[in-house]
């Protein structure tokens, strides 16, 4: 098993992530959601991370506030996100056989910089 590797997710400015409790219209939020896949998929291609039996992967969102917040509503960002992964080539599919998501976690943070990324450990390599 390798260190977590970090993949900034993209954040609207002054919205919040995807989450199942937004109401967004389904084109604004098929909107964002191909914005989440595509950004992280290029950023994956990038960083040429090869190609993965399976890996491990958790949202992480700091919100810049102490608010309460639900973290499985945040699944809304982390399935775009998990099949940008699948697009830059990480593995060959998103289903349990080859990704294994973490429950999303939110980090308490007053006056802190937002932000919103993923962490993905390889969990096991291609033989």
């Amino acid at each position: 098993m390798t260190d977590p590797i970090e993949i900034d997710v993209p954040l609207h400015k002054g919205k919040p992530p995807l989450t199942h409790n937004l109401r967004l219209h389904r084109q604004e939020e098929a909107r964002r959601a191909k914005k989440i896949r595509e950004s992280v998929g290029w950023k994956a291609k990038a960083m040429l991370l090869g190609h993965h039996r399976h890996i491990t992967v958790q949202l992480h969102y700091l919100p810049g506030d102490n608010k309460r917040r639900d973290a499985p509503n945040l699944t809304a960002t982390s399935k775009p996100a998990i099949d940008g992964l699948v697009d830059a080539g990480l593995v060959r599919d998103d289903n349990d056989d080859y990704v294994t998501e973490i429950m999303p976690i939110i980090h308490r943070g007053q006056g802190q910089p937002r932000r919103l990324w993923l962490a993905i450990t390889i969990t096991e390599e291609n033989q």
